[in-house]
């Protein structure tokens, strides 16, 4: 029987990519994952499907669960011999109280391992631009808590010698407590006029930086209304800011982008605006699920050899596609037809099963790879084309007027996604959203759907941006006039054209 163990994660300051590989590691053999607000979500996505995840909470002044209970949660979950993940932000060792927690460990004699994250007390002002040492302006930084254990009678803070000794101080958790810090910095020595800077929501898209003084800031924050999490830095790197702003200048910093592709196929987009500097919402629209039978595409497949032509017009038809064949117990060897496909990326899909097109039209649609094969085409020739149970039929009308046989084996569908509708409409509504972003006609017509009846209103708040030409059709058919058209029809084309759009003006 296998032994449990801890190991308890830091999952960095927001980011979703300042994580450790090991961390990654961690969580994909996790039994159970506990975890807090502080960590991006999609951290979770690493996980296997049959995980047990426990969410704590761990927001400033509001927990979910005492720290007391998370410490024996630990210790009963590692007791079932579980692999057990203490998810935190940040990192475990600074003020993550990860030391208690192990300490319980110990006391248990369960094994256990620390896996450092990156801390929010040098991340933050990075993404800020503020380095917390620099040549000729600060040799030392101090590391605070902004929030003392309550529980204490008196404060152990030492603002006699931190006030002054160190050239940079980074308060951690420190907002709800500002007007007693700057009173006590100014009290013992540090100059009401030190350059000084709120962070919150540090490396994330919503990042909001203050740029204030050691005393004005308590009154500044009550004024911009910041709230934790946020960070507070002391010293005169601050000022270094206006050369060194670097995340919040982006193309696409705090603007918020609707993601209406199917979740599995999403991160390539939301990664590719996330660059930018987008806040991207992921509500699929569509969700990619295998058709209600697979008796077409089977019987296709059986009878492959008969075949001159495959066609793919997706690459979810070439995963669909290869996944019956190893079903049925088939291998690429057994293709001996031609391959066309509509799109590099449609081409991308098939060269990871060992298949190279041998024909990709310059134009990703089905008029293009109707042109590009006219040449090839003879009467009588059969041609399969596995994919999308609904889809247009402009390709196997111009393959069957050009005298082929043609074969249509539904090989997937697409269907309603899982978005909550009525969040989504309000947040439209209020204009919250900046930009929509369609891959397909069916993101169009389901997100419609998901919205209500008034969802062609509500999309025409923001700016609208799509695939290519169909899908653009498909907005226009519904009253929506996209601001943004894909010349190439790719996702890297779609983000090429959106970032051109920005660019502009």
């Amino acid at each position: 029987m296998k032994q449990g163990i801890v190991y308890l994660v830091g999952a960095g300051p927001g980011d979703y990519g300042l994580i450790s590989l090991k961390a990654i590691e961690c969580i994909k053999q996790a039994d159970t994952i506990v975890y807090d607000r502080l960590a991006d979500d999609r951290l979770l996505d690493h996980a296997r499907s049959n995980v047990e995840l426990i969410y704590v909470g761990k927001a400033s002044s509001d927990h979910t669960m005492r720290q007391e209970d998370i410490n024996q949660l630990l210790v009963d979950k590692a007791l079932e011999n579980k692999v057990v993940v203490r998810l935190k932000g940040g990192d475990p060792f600074v003020f993550g109280r990860g030391g208690e927690e192990a300490i319980k460990l110990v006391e248990y004699e369960i094994p256990f391992e620390i896996v450092p994250g990156i801390t929010s007390a040098i991340s933050v002002p990075a993404y800020a631009g503020i380095p917390v040492t620099h040549r000729g302006i600060a040799t030392s930084f101090a590391v605070i808590t902004g929030h003392e254990d309550p529980t204490k009678t008196e404060s152990t803070m030492k603002w006699d010698k931190l006030a002054t000794a160190v050239d940079t101080l980074v308060f951690l958790m420190g907002v709800e407590n500002l007007p007693h810090i700057t009173s006590k910095l100014i009290e013992h020595g540090r100059p009401a006029d030190t350059p000084a800077a709120v962070i919150r929501w540090g490396t994330k898209p919503e990042q909001e930086v203050l740029v204030t003084t050691v005393g004005q800031a308590a009154q500044d924050v009550v004024a911009r209304g910041l709230k934790p999490p946020a960070i507070f830095i002391v010293g005169h790197v601050v000022s270094l800011r206006e050369q060194l702003a670097w995340f919040d200048n982006k193309l696409l910093f705090g603007k918020k982008v609707l993601v209406t592709r199917a979740r599995e196929q999403a991160s390539v987009l939301t990664d590719g605006l996330a660059k930018l500097g987008a806040d991207c919402i992921e509500a699929p629209a569509i969700k990619i699920v295998p058709p209600e039978s697979y008796g077409e595409l089977d019987d296709a497949i059986t009878h492959l050899k008969e075949y001159q032509w495959l066609i793919f017009t997706s690459a979810n038809g070439v995963e669909y596609f290869f996944e019956r064949m190893a079903a049925a117990g088939l291998d690429t060897r057994a293709i001996a037809a031609k391959v066309a496909a509509i799109g590099s990326q449609t081409a991308g899909k098939l060269k990871s099963f060992g298949i190279t097109a041998d024909i990709v039209p310059a134009e990703f649609r089905a008029e293009g790879i109707v042109e590009a094969l006219a040449d090839y085409i003879k009467p009588g020739m059969k041609i399969l084309i596995p994919r999308a149970l609904v889809a247009r039929d402009v390709l196997p009308a111009k393959l069957t007027e050009l005298g082929a046989d043609v074969k249509v084996a539904p090989a997937y569908r697409t269907v309603a996604g899982d978005t909550n509708g009525q969040e989504l409409a309000a947040k439209l509504g209020q204009g919250a959203i900046e930009l929509v972003t369609f891959t397909s006609s069916s993101t169009v017509t389901n997100l419609l759907d998901l919205l209500g009846k008034n969802g062609a209103q509500l999309v025409a708040k923001a700016k609208v941006a799509c695939i290519g030409p169909i899908t653009a059709e498909t907005c226009m058919a519904h009253g929506i006039k996209p601001d943004v058209i894909a010349e190439e029809y790719t996702i890297k084309g779609l983000i090429a054209a959106i970032t051109a759009l920005y660019e502009g003006e």
